[in-house]
């Protein structure tokens, strides 16, 4: 018997006119699709680790495309290839904070107790795992569970309970790099004709400067021929700790061809804002001041 992630599992009754029992396989521990299966029965949309008898077969899915994984990525088990279909809120927030931490899915599927095949799963499908699967994912992620369900998802950062011994400590130029990374969002403050206005932008960090695209007349734009100040922040809710990194230094426009290419080819999204933004502001980092507060 050989399965992917995707086909149906069907066990027939061995009682005349019994339901039978079905569900999807999705997890499979090994490369050559042969059993144990994870499967979520469609009776109790619960999943369990099953060791197919002779009163069970595979039913295969029909849309499966040659090639291999839509994602190659370390994971020490097997992961056949299948359609990406469109995954849920679930799986993105799951992925995404798998990916800020630069965790391959086999570790955080050994912190979870779950194979690497079923979190593949849940990030690339529409699935919905059970509170017990959804609380260790948390765990393994250092998030909750709620937050994995979006929960606060349109609340302003710092809403949440404070720490009982909160500590305050400056962070090194260093240690800001770090913060900053290679890209991200940020806040730039630019002086306007009705008074000193913050906006969001998506940034690059490229050779130690900060990128990012804006109109010409946008607000953002004000920024050119200024000393500037950029700030990048991170508040976990779950933790009651966070950090912020303040950056001063001159903002100039980047006019010239193979400068606006270089940026471009090193560019990891468009701007959130959409439209037509060639203009590339570049802001050489002066001064770097971070803070970092935890719970002692």
């Amino acid at each position: 018997m050989r399965a992917h992630i995707g086909d149906q599992l069907v066990v027939e009754s061995p009682a005349t006119g019994a339901t039978r029992r079905d569900g999807e396989i999705v997890g499979v521990h090994h490369d050559d699709g042969t059993p144990p299966y994870e499967v979520r029965w469609s009776d109790t949309n619960d999943v369990t680790l099953v060791f197919p008898g002779p009163d069970a077969h595979i039913h295969h899915i029909t849309d499966q495309p040659e090639g291999g994984h839509p994602e190659a990525e370390p994971s020490g088990a097997g992961k056949p290839s299948h359609r990406r279909l469109d995954p849920g809120d679930i799986g993105r927030r799951v992925a995404h904070e798998r990916r800020r931490q630069r965790l391959t899915r086999a570790e955080v599927a050994e912190r979870a107790g779950m194979s690497a095949s079923y979190l593949a799963y849940v990030e690339e499908r529409p699935a919905a795992p059970d509170i017990a699967g959804l609380t260790r994912l948390a765990d393994a992620l250092g998030t909750t569970a709620a937050r994995l369900r979006g929960g606060g998802a349109d609340l302003p950062p710092g809403e949440g309970q404070a720490a009982y011994h909160p500590e305050l400590h400056e962070l090194s130029p260093d240690e800001c790099r770090d913060r900053l990374g290679t890209h991200g969002v940020g806040r730039i403050a630019v002086s306007t004709p009705d008074g000193l206005t913050v906006v969001p932008v998506n940034y690059e960090m490229v050779d130690g400067a900060i990128a990012f695209r804006t109109a010409p007349h946008a607000v953002p734009a004000a920024a050119v021929g200024t000393d500037a100040a950029f700030e990048v922040d991170h508040v976990d809710e779950a933790m009651s700790q966070g950090w912020s990194v303040l950056v001063h230094g001159p903002a100039r426009a980047v006019t010239d061809i193979d400068g606006m290419r270089r940026l471009a080819q090193r560019a990891h999204s468009k701007p959130w804002a959409g439209g037509e933004r060639p203009l590339w502001v570049l802001i050489e980092p002066k001064r770097l001041t971070g803070r970092r507060i935890h719970t002692g």
